[in-house]
């Protein structure tokens, strides 16, 4: 299993919440729309939510500023990644989420990443 992380900080014109409702209800669907040709296998957003907590958790680390929210898109193997955009539909949709992305994601400042899960603990 291969898993990409994408850490999203929010285009400055756009308050939180409108970032997040953009996110979930049209980037959402247009992955979920594309998923089959990328093979993606799951897909889950976590939302940054406004709570005291977090400022705390940040000032107790000295942290920067929190992210907006993590995208998480899981595939069956590096292989399956790979091939996603190898066709010339996996390369139109990869560039249609990109396209898309453009709209509330501020890229620069937005580190994606591959990892392979290490399971700790487990339900």
């Amino acid at each position: 299993m291969l898993k990409l992380i994408f850490c999203l900080h929010r285009l400055p014109h756009l308050s939180r919440a409108e970032f997040q409702r953009y996110w979930f209800d049209v980037h959402g669907p247009l992955v979920r729309q594309h998923a089959a040709v990328l093979r993606i296998r799951r897909y889950l957003q976590a939302h940054t939510i406004d709570d005291a907590l977090n400022d705390a958790l940040r000032a107790g680390r000295g942290a920067d500023e929190p992210f907006d929210g993590v995208a998480e898109l899981w595939w069956d193997s590096r292989a399956d990644f790979e091939a996603a955009t190898a066709s010339a539909a996996g390369e139109a949709a990869s560039r249609a989420l990109f396209e898309d992305e453009q709209r509330f994601i501020d890229h620069a400042r937005s580190p994606l990443f591959v990892t392979e899960e290490h399971p700790v603990i487990t339900p």
